[in-house]
């Protein structure tokens, strides 16, 4: 079930919730008629005694861990994606997702088990219209009867609002818990412990709001819950997507599209329900007329690709006020000729271009944490090489850049090493590992080990780093040289399908934002924290042996170390006492 989008993952009927009364007692006839299923569930449910705690949540001090029903049949009922997130005890967790994978109907099972449980707690549901509300709680209710729990019958109850009283629906359960689903009003929340679920949150009225008395539940050990289809670029919820990937919000973050799903045994479950044979073509063919149903939608609908977000990623002004004169970028194009020349004349050229060049930007270092990113090119495309220093309030500086043309791969590993080899307290470098790129990140790699990551950049590379890039920009954590190219590469960072990227046009100096896939590659290292420990052990102590003691023979000679006996210490002090 996912809100207003229906009731399960196996459902095929598309009509929205919000455009017909409640249907009392589909969902619980969802999961009845597979009997099958029913009976799997059962079997584990009786096998547990209610009240028992759930995973990892709300055990009492000295009690023993039981693992939860949900945990234990979940391979035979959910699938893989449902248990991941049913297994996340994050203390805040946030799902994108596609329309109808059934994220909703399965953590209105762990709520169910959780209110059950004598150590669980009470679960608070905010959906944004009414239908959705009780739709949650005859789901709850459903799973409840099937793992053999005792609960009560739905109650309609009025909440006492500061206006007026709001409609709610309650299960009560013998634990003492209770599953509430209430108006999407923040004020419903406030006062509350327990569980919070906002469901289909990028259609509520609210979300900020929404959001800030939710966290409240989190102090006292309760649990936080977002899950939501996309509603536009602009959406509150987008932003908290992307706050969660810039690493601003310390949250859990899960993602599910329609592809994803199938890929985890959507059609499967499907053919399950509805009594059909199973195939590939079959698969192959639901997915097109579903994605043929949902026309221009399709991408925000079904692949968590908010509409609209496409256009430039960064500004120019955002850019250029994170720009610094005085950054010298160094340049070196060679003609294409060079590479059939004598390795020797490779090697002195290059060796002569870097003492001349980068020798006086790498005297300037100052001793501070330092790293580099680089983006591999050789004929068509810019190899950049971009290093960053860490300064001590974290604002990552950049102290020069390194841009090669037609450079032969040897010279370019020469001229990484020479730089690299000089960075210091070197804690990270991120390379370029497509293509030809492999052999530079390979041998830099073997050279600097752990500290150095070879990056193969995707889809999901850019979806997880990018946002944290543009933080950087707009929290003013990083600095830049100011050079028209370097604006041009950044400004060619454009979103298209829901990822910022550089896309495939090139620009009439031939340029394909190289510098700016350095950069985020320089900035993505600074995290890596793989630095050998920067200390210089002091030298061991030498220690003075004694030679062992001798005992003394009573009856021979005095030892020049000897005290003095009685008689003689006695007649020095007589001595000293008559003078």
């Amino acid at each position: 079930m996912n809100g207003k989008r229906g009731q399960g993952p196996t459902d095929e009927d598309d009509a929205s919730l919000g455009a017909r009364p409640p249907r009392g007692g589909n969902i619980s006839r969802s999961i009845k008629s597979d009997d099958q299923t029913a009976d799997r569930i059962r079997r584990h449910a009786d096998d547990e005694p209610a009240g028992e705690t759930i995973g990892a949540r709300g055990e009492e001090p000295g009690r023993e861990i039981v693992p939860s029903v949900i945990h234990t049949v979940a391979s035979d009922v959910l699938l893989p994606y449902q248990v991941r997130w049913i297994a996340d005890d994050a203390a805040v967790k946030v799902a994108e997702k596609s329309r109808r994978v059934g994220i909703t109907w399965a953590e209105a099972a762990d709520a169910a088990l959780s209110a059950a449980a004598t150590a669980g707690m009470d679960t608070w549901y905010l959906g944004y219209n009414r239908d959705m509300a009780r739709e949650f709680v005859e789901t709850a209710s459903a799973w409840a009867r099937q793992f053999n729990k005792a609960a009560q019958a739905i109650e309609e109850i009025a909440v006492e609002d500061e206006r007026r009283d709001l409609m709610a629906y309650r299960i009560r359960f013998a634990s003492g818990h209770k599953i509430v689903a209430l108006s999407s009003r923040p004020s419903n929340l406030r006062g509350k412990q327990g569980r919070a679920v906002i469901d289909e949150a990028a259609f509520h009225d609210d979300l900020p709001e929404l959001l800030k008395a939710a966290m409240a539940f989190t102090m006292w050990g309760g649990l936080v819950r977002v899950i939501s289809t996309h509603n536009g670029a602009e959406n509150a919820f987008n932003e908290l997507i992307n706050d969660i990937r810039a690493g601003r919000r310390p949250f859990s973050l899960h993602r599910v599209t329609l592809d994803d799903a199938l890929a985890d045994g959507l059609y499967h479950r499907i053919c399950e329900k509805v009594g059909r044979r199973y195939s590939s073509a079959a698969e192959r063919e639901w997915r097109a007329r579903i994605f043929a149903e949902y026309g221009g939608a399709a991408s925000e609908e079904l692949l968590c690709v908010p509409r609209a977000s496409a256009g430039a990623f960064l500004s120019s002004m955002l850019i250029e006020s994170r720009m610094r004169a005085g950054v010298p970028v160094l340049r070196w194009e060679v003609a294409e000729e060079f590479a059939e020349r004598p390795e020797e004349y490779r090697v002195g050229a290059a060796r002569e271009w870097c003492e001349r060049n980068l020798d006086p930007a790498l005297e300037r270092l100052d001793n501070l944490m330092s790293c580099f990113g680089e983006d591999f090119g050789r004929n068509g495309d810019l190899s950049v090489f971009w290093p960053l220093q860490i300064q001590p309030n974290l604002v990552r500086r950049t102290p020069f850049v390194v841009e090669l043309r037609r450079v032969p791969f040897r010279q370019q590993e020469q001229i990484l090493f020479h730089i690299v080899d000089r960075l210091p307290r070197l804690i990270g470098g991120a390379l370029d590992a497509r293509g030809n790129g492999q052999y530079l990140a390979e041998t830099a790699r073997q050279r600097y080990g752990a500290r150095v990551e070879q990056v193969m950049l995707s889809a999901q590379w850019y979806r997880e780093n990018m946002p944290r890039y543009k933080a950087a920009f707009e929290d003013g954590m990083v600095e830049l040289p100011r050079d028209a190219e370097i604006l041009g590469d950044h400004r060619a960072l454009e979103i298209e399908h829901g990822y910022a990227h550089v896309s495939e046009r090139r620009d009439q100096k031939g340029r394909h934002g190289d510098a700016a896939i350095a950069a985020a590659l320089a900035f993505y290292a600074s995290s890596i924290r793989a630095q050998e420990p920067a200390y210089t052990p002091a030298p061991r102590r030498t220690a003075v042996m004694k030679p062992a003691r001798v005992e003394r023979d009573p009856f021979g000679p005095p030892r020049e170390d000897d005290a003095p006996p009685l008689a003689m210490r006695a007649s020095r002090a007589r001595m000293w006492a008559w003078m």
